[in-house]
This record gives structure tokens, sequence and C-alpha cells, in this order.
């Protein structure tokens, strides 16, 4: 209910996602070692034999595990994981793609001479 803290965790694409962008923009190894970080720790925490799962409690070091995986985690997380430490830049390069929100490529169209 309203003023409860969430403490439910799901492996979110947000945080990868921005450490892939601000990687590529800085070219600082930082955000490459907080990606490490939370890719150990989505491996250590939140693996199970079938894949990956929801943390129920993160404030909480024995938490359970919900039975449960978003299907963003391989579409988007992992997507980003990937470039964040792919060291050829002209994979996904932003001069000639822009990610949309589920970090699916769409080419830019430089010579595009459509209608309003």
């Amino acid at each position: 209910g309203w003023g409860e803290k969430c403490v439910e965790a799901v492996v979110s694409t947000q945080s990868t996602g921005s450490l892939f962008v601000m990687y590529r923009v800085t070219r600082d190894p930082v955000y490459r070692e907080w990606g490490w970080n939370i890719f150990q720790a989505f491996e250590r925490v939140t693996r199970t034999c079938f894949g990956y799962s929801t943390v129920q409690d993160v404030t909480n070091v024995n938490t359970a595990l919900l039975d449960k995986m978003e299907s963003f985690y391989l579409a988007e997380t992992l997507k980003y994981f990937y470039l964040l430490f792919e060291d050829d830049f002209s994979v996904y390069s932003f001069d000639q793609i822009v990610l949309n929100t589920e970090a699916h490529p769409l080419p830019i169209i430089k010579d595009y001479k459509g209608y309003y």
C-alpha cells in the first residue's frame, strides 16, 4: 500500500542500459566495473537451475527467490551486458542506430524524405 517501501527487486534492464550508454559516451572503465559487479551479483543471487529469479526482499541477505523470471532479463538486460563488454564500438554504433525502450536497434535513416 501507500507508504510501504518496495523491497522486491527484478533483474532490471535500466541499470545495465544506463551503464552501457555511459561507458560508450565517456569510455570510463568504472561503468564496466560496476556492470561486472552487477552481473556477478545476478549470477550469485538470482541464478537458478532454470533461469534467473526475482528477489523477494533486497534488504534481507537471506531473502527468498520468487518463482518467476522476467522475459526482459534475457531480451534486454543480457543484451546490454553484452554491449557493455563489447570492445568493438561499431557494434550498435550510436551514429548508426537508436535503441528503443526494449533495447532493440533501429537504424538512423539520414536521407529520409518522408511526409509529415
